[in-house]
């Protein structure tokens, strides 16, 4: 996420070097490139090759919400897999996830974390 509100920071600069994001921002450069090359992948980076190539947002900083980003490398925003929408696993221990009290409070979490998530972008990042 450093990395994404770095370029979001650079928006419509041109492209930015991995060696200096990682130095500057202090993250291992092997790290860094297959992060950018996962958001390449995503279409949300683009990329240039050359002296002064690097790595650019192919969209707006306001276009790019933490939501997409977060469940593409974690997979889920849920606490709990009985409660995702993405990657969801029956609970192993619960008779009836219809009636699961546990299981109500923890949809709620992720329901609320999605609107938040969802509707902060890398621009909401870079404004705080």
């Amino acid at each position: 996420m450093v990395a994404l509100a770095r370029l979001a920071r650079e928006y419509g600069n041109g492209p930015m070097q991995i060696r200096e994001i990682a130095e500057e921002e202090k993250i291992p450069q092997s790290f860094l490139e297959n992060i950018l090359l996962d958001l390449r992948k995503m279409g949300i980076l683009g990329s240039q090759l050359g002296k002064a190539g690097g790595y650019f947002l192919l969209k707006k900083p306001s276009d790019v919400n933490l939501a997409d980003i977060i469940r593409h490398f974690e997979g889920t925003l849920s606490l709990l897999y009985c409660v995702s929408e993405n990657a969801y696993r029956p609970c192993e221990f619960c008779k009836d996830e219809s009636t699961c009290r546990i299981r109500g409070v923890f949809k709620e979490i992720r329901d609320t974390t999605y609107r938040i998530l969802n509707k902060a972008t890398l621009e909401t990042l870079i404004r705080r």
